[in-house]
């Protein structure tokens, strides 16, 4: 049986878009054919393997689609694929559009359990997966979770040599011998379902969101054609995994939409994203904070080497996934020599940036300045908490979102849709935020992270962007702590920027010359090499609290100040 998908947005206002043209009102893979017969042997793909063209990457496609179509897997079908960043994700992705199956990519390095637990809720008819990776054998891991997985037919191993597959699963290099000449694509309404996202895991089990071929290739393509000064087709270097939501961008639009160039790392390195900046010249560069300050740090290790070939200026360096704080977008948009853009998005549905005309993100006052909305991608409103009415400019409250790119709904989740989307349709994100009188979107901070000591809310967005400009910084999470007395105390686990290290004594003297309330310093500070990251490629906030309560309090340095700090009023519209 094939998961049921359901479109929460009236079906007059979807069509709406695709009659104005605002979606393109083509299949995925229609899209991506006629870019390969209007420009044959463009390239498509750069990976670790090489180059691969339109034409040989549709032969490909066509191949898989026909073996995969001789396996069984029909249109609806939701197929799970577990890959590393290459050319044969991007097959599986076009192959899967062109069934008018629905793919259900979910990054390389997650376990089990959560790979279980997204198979068996979508349906998956089938699960493609790399024989080995970096240590990891998910193959094999998916072979041995097919008896808990009634609707799982089918594992495909992808790599090693031919007789190392596990035993029971088909080869990938196998269906790619199929014929490819007579297959004939399916064509699905571009409003159905194309592509399961998935959360970064943030969630105590992933969510999962189903979002149509125009949401991806009208929305989402839509945000990255207003980073297209010139409409030439882009060449983008995703750092961050083309299985993640924010890689969603890679296939559907750097590709099908735009015709573009996509180049990709099988795992993310500082020395080897700098190495594709110089060879392949990319216009467009995309990935997380945290991946461009561990770039700027190796920059500065090759300068006091001796130097190093200079980077060719992308058109910009757009960086989402986690707050962007101004000083590693001057950093960066000085070492880059391009506007370094600030994405506020994430699979729920909801995407703004602030553009190409500015080289750092706005962040005076409450909040960070993520850019205009557009109303092309989405539009979005700030609504209050408890209400949900609608509040005027200059008032904080969560932020909603409705649009081109807004996603059909939850998967086998109907309380997500009940909690998260309202009855016409907009996508309530869980994020707080205000819009000012410039038509400007500020996000403050998430609803779920906020601190919450001794009955006053505390915002680790606003400490982490103050800290973000303490010179002994590089790189910063603020985290809630569980404290008998007083509820929670945050924590600042942070990444020292050269040898000497911050205390929370330093941390305290830098917010108070920031002017930031003393109620609001971290009582708690881990000192770290590096951040752990998600699958996703963002902070991995959950790693962290962990590692902050199995310290213990010996283990980490103790409050700051044991007492109730004084009293302060909450930010206007921020529950408790």
């Amino acid at each position: 049986m094939t998961v049921a998908l359901h479109d929460l947005l009236p079906v007059g206002l979807r069509r709406s878009w695709a009659v104005d043209g605002t979606c393109p009102d083509l299949d995925l893979y229609s899209l991506f054919r006629a870019r390969q017969i209007a420009d044959l042997h463009h390239t498509a793909v750069i990976d670790a393997k090489g180059k691969l063209c339109y034409t040989a990457l549709d032969r490909k496609v066509r191949a898989l689609a026909t073996g995969l179509a001789e396996l069984g897997v029909r249109p609806g079908d939701v197929v799970g694929v577990q890959l590393p960043n290459g050319r044969n994700a991007v097959i599986a992705d076009l192959a899967l559009a062109a069934l008018g199956a629905v793919a259900l990519p979910f990054p390389v390095g997650r376990g089990g359990e959560e790979a279980r637990c997204l198979l068996r809720r979508a349906e998956a008819v089938a699960v493609i997966a790399a024989v080995e990776h970096r240590s990891h054998r998910h193959a094999a891991a998916l072979r041995d979770l097919a008896p808990e997985l009634p609707a799982l037919r089918h594992v495909i191993a992808v790599g090693g040599p031919a007789g190392t597959e596990p035993e029971g699963t088909t080869r990938l290099a196998e269906l790619l011998r199929s014929d490819p000449a007579a297959f004939v694509p399916a064509r699905p309404h571009p409003d159905s379902a194309a592509r399961i996202l998935v959360s970064s895991g943030s969630e105590a089990e992933p969510k999962m969101i189903a979002y149509s071929h125009n949401a991806l290739a009208g929305g989402r393509g839509n945000f990255l054609a207003s980073l297209m000064p010139d409409g030439t087709p882009p060449r983008c270097l995703f750092l961050v995994p083309l299985a993640s939501a924010f890689g969603s961008s890679g296939t559907a639009v750097t590709l099908a939409r735009h015709g573009g160039t996509l180049i990709v790392l099988d795992h993310f390195t500082p020395e080897a994203a700098l190495a594709a900046v110089r060879e392949h010249r990319p216009t467009h560069v995309l990935g997380v904070p945290t991946m461009i300050r561990m770039m700027l740090d190796r920059l500065e290790a090759e300068a006091s080497g001796g130097g190093a070939d200079p980077l060719p200026a992308p058109t910009a360096l757009i960086l989402g996934g986690a707050p962007l704080d101004e000083t590693t977008a001057e950093s960066a948009s000085r070492a880059f020599g391009c506007p370094v853009v600030n994405l506020y998005g994430s699979a729920d549905g909801v995407n703004c940036h602030t553009g190409l005309g500015a080289a750092a993100p706005e962040s005076e006052g409450t909040g960070i300045a993520a850019g205009r909305p557009d109303p092309r991608v989405a539009e979005i409103r700030i609504a209050d908490t408890e209400t949900h009415e609608r509040l005027p400019d200059g008032a904080i409250g969560e932020i909603i979102a409705r649009g081109p790119m807004t996603p059909m709904c939850y998967v086998a989740s109907p309380d997500l849709d009940a909690r998260y989307r309202t009855p016409e349709g907009w996508v309530r994100t869980g994020d707080l935020g205000f819009i000012d009188g410039d038509g400007v979107l500020h996000v403050v901070g998430r609803l779920k992270d906020i601190v919450i000591r001794g009955g006053a809310n505390i915002s680790p967005a606003e400490v982490e962007r103050e800290l973000s400009y303490d010179p002994l910084v590089r790189d910063v999470v603020c985290v809630g702590v569980p404290d008998e007395v007083m509820g929670e105390r945050l924590a600042a686990c942070v990444v020292p920027r050269g040898a000497q290290l911050p205390t929370l004594g330093s941390l305290a003297g830098h917010l108070e010359l920031r002017g930031l309330e003393r109620r609001k310093h971290p009582e708690h500070l881990l000192l770290l090499a590096e951040l752990p990251l998600t699958p996703a490629g963002k902070p991995d906030r959950a790693a962290l609290r962990a590692r902050l309560a199995n310290a213990g309090p010996g283990a980490r340095a103790t409050p700051a100040f044991p007492g109730p700090a004084p009293a302060a009023a909450a930010p206007a519209g921020v529950g408790a």
